[in-house]
């Protein structure tokens, strides 16, 4: 009598690893949470602390208490922080990606030197003393620059080495005439010596509401560049033979950044290394691939200058450093590693 022999057990199937889809994926989401802890930081925390009560109650009640009135003034101090981050890292992005130089920030190009020409003309020879005035000067000089340079450049014959000699020479030039002008006349030195140190502190719901349309229009062309800057990344043949319109690519890529950075540059002042920093560090995690360099870069710049305004409220309490001062610290060093760091690769 044949007896059937027990079934073989089998063998357990190991749990797949996890995709790198999936990884990136998962850091985008926890970006947003690192985002959105501090952005509740920037509104609790200053010369007076707020409890999450407080918080809570300053966003969602109008009471008209003295902590109502403290969150509705760092809202905006927020908002405007949340706005210019991401429009800085974005563009600082694109660059990198546009000039293949993984150290450009939009300082290469010109566009803060053209920002800053045009509100120190602006306070000198038109009179213009708001902070309302400022934006729409700062605007045009840094899209003026950002035209200019791709003229330079070579226009449709723009090449990356191209496009940065004449953002240099132009940023050299202008800042000569920027020193020139403010050490000829005491009233323009007085002005501009805040507003060139890059702040937060004078954010109004007036100029959030001028540069927002600049700044959602601005990432949205940086942010559906992606897949073209991808293959004009690899190199002008190869993205020829991919069917990318270098031409255009470059052009469309100029414009984003130039109306991201000076959008954001109008409105807070010159705030550097933000657009070096952030970007670089993403690629060290996702890799060259723009398609997710760029949201990346979009979340997590906001968490440095957001982070950075706190930590300058804090540490000179009961005044406080500006924001473009505590990144500048912070980039200094950044910078210096980052520079080491890939010429010890290249070794």
């Amino acid at each position: 009598m044949l007896v059937d022999s027990p079934p073989e057990p089998r063998a357990e199937t190991a749990p797949a690893p996890p995709t790198r889809r999936a990884i990136r994926s998962f850091g985008l989401l926890l970006s947003l949470v690192i985002l959105a802890l501090v952005v509740l930081a920037s509104i609790a925390v200053g010369a007076k602390g707020l409890s999450p009560q407080q918080v809570w109650h300053g966003l969602f009640h109008d009471s008209g208490t003295y902590a109502d009135v403290v969150v509705g003034d760092r809202l905006s101090r927020t908002v405007l922080g949340l706005l210019a981050g991401a429009a800085l890292g974005l563009s600082g992005a694109v660059l990198q990606a546009l000039t293949r130089n993984p150290l450009a920030d939009p300082g290469l190009l010109g566009i803060n030197a053209g920002a800053s020409a045009a509100v120190v003309t602006a306070i000198t020879y038109f009179g213009v003393t708001s902070l309302s005035g400022y934006v729409w000067f700062a605007f045009f000089g840094a899209a003026a620059v950002g035209a200019l340079v791709w003229f330079l450049g070579g226009s449709r014959g723009a090449t990356p080495v191209r496009l940065a000699l004449a953002g240099t020479a132009i940023s050299a030039a202008l800042y000569g005439y920027l020193q020139a002008v403010m050490i000829t006349d005491d009233a323009a030195l007085g002005k501009m010596r805040f507003w060139t140190v890059g702040s937060l502190a004078s954010a109004t719901d007036s100029t959030i509401r001028q540069v927002l349309p600049f700044l959602v229009a601005g990432t949205a062309l940086a942010l559906g560049l992606a897949r073209p800057l991808n293959a004009v990344a690899m190199g002008d043949d190869t993205a020829r033979a991919l069917g990318a319109g270098l031409n255009r690519t470059r052009a469309l890529a100029m414009a984003a950044a130039t109306v991201l950075c000076g959008a954001a540059t109008a409105a807070c002042g010159p705030i550097v290394f933000v657009g070096l920093m952030v970007p670089h560090a993403v690629r060290s995690f996702t890799g060259p691939d723009l398609r997710w360099i760029l949201p990346y870069a979009t979340v997590l710049s906001p968490v440095l200058l957001l982070g950075s305004d706190v930590i300058g409220r804090v540490v000179a309490r009961p005044a406080e450093l500006q924001v473009g001062i505590v990144t500048a610290i912070i980039g200094g060093p950044v910078f210096i590693f980052l520079v080491r760091r890939r010429r010890t690769a290249q070794l």
